[in-house]
């Protein structure tokens, strides 16, 4: 066993999964927007100031629009969707909402891609997204607006997945992470002087989060699992994201104190296994191309 690569996808499954309740703080103070660029300007130059040391390549030309597409789907779209939705719904919540995206990654690749939807992931993406429906109505309590949202975040993810694959025939996933980050800063731009300002006013647990979230989750967290996938057969590596969730509503609890509703406990637990059923409905040779565009990171 290689203890180190183990290692490293434990941190990455903890650095995640942390991420969903330090998203509930850092709101307190920077807002929707303001989060969104703090959290990927941080990132951004983390990986800028380690691109050198991780033997990150500059991109072809040719390639830049793709990585633009992925940039403003993968992490400027989903870091406000996300965020928006985390503002009613609760952090341990959207864990669970954003674990289906593989469901919109198999959806996308059988519409553009000429994919087979086999009867297991029929079945798997309707377990799925009828778990995800059950979270999302909240068995009444009221945050389903919000749940759409998160879901909606999901979808862009699962867009950023596909517009990776072309990408991922050139270059390493950890690579292709860097130009889409730095790519999604550009596009939030705009959102600097929200994030300059809240960070003048923010309470200290708030700016301490925003600084955890672009250096630990975007950053280390990428850095971590681009190692363990690397070292990891796939089906270790990518069955391991399963406990992104679970990990997740243990975080918000001891942190948050949230605890999960039973709309939520049962829907999570459909939810992941419709995703664990599209999984095992790959053959082998598609699992190892699709592997590392699974990225249910928060």
């Amino acid at each position: 066993m290689n203890f180190k690569a183990t290692a490293a996808l434990a941190v990455t499954v903890v650095l995640w999964a942390a991420a969903f309740p330090a998203i509930k703080v850092g709101l307190d103070g920077y807002g929707v927007a303001g989060l969104s660029f703090a959290r990927l300007a941080v990132a951004s130059a983390v990986l800028l100031l380690a691109a050198p040391l991780l033997k990150v390549r500059v991109p072809r030309r040719s390639d830049l629009p793709m990585i633009g597409a992925c940039g403003l789907a993968g992490m400027s779209a989903y870091q406000l969707l996300l965020n928006w939705g985390e503002v009613h719904v609760p952090a341990g919540t959207a864990s669970l909402l954003i674990s289906v995206a593989p469901v919109f990654s198999a959806l996308l690749a059988a519409a553009f891609l000429g994919e087979r939807l086999t009867a297991v992931k029929v079945l798997g993406s309707a377990v799925a997204l009828g778990g995800s429906a059950l979270i999302a109505t909240g068995g009444g309590l009221g945050f389903s607006g919000a749940a759409w949202v998160v879901l909606a975040a999901a979808a862009v993810q699962a867009v950023y997945h596909f517009g990776s694959k072309p990408l991922l025939r050139r270059y390493t996933g950890l690579e292709v992470a860097c130009y889409a980050m730095w790519a999604g800063t550009l596009f939030l731009a705009p959102l600097a002087p929200q994030a300059w300002h809240a960070a003048a006013t923010a309470p200290a647990e708030a700016t301490l989060s925003v600084v955890f979230l672009g250096v630990l989750p975007s950053a280390a967290g990428f850095v971590a699992w681009g190692y363990a996938v690397a070292r990891h057969p796939i089906a270790v590596a990518t069955g391991a994201l399963y406990l992104v969730p679970a990990v997740a509503l243990a975080v918000a609890y001891g942190w948050l104190g949230e605890t999960p509703g039973w709309a939520d406990v049962a829907g999570g637990a459909l939810s992941i296994a419709g995703v664990v059923l599209i999984s095992l409905g790959r053959g082998s040779g598609r699992i190892v191309r699709a592997a590392p565009l699974r990225r249910v990171s928060p």
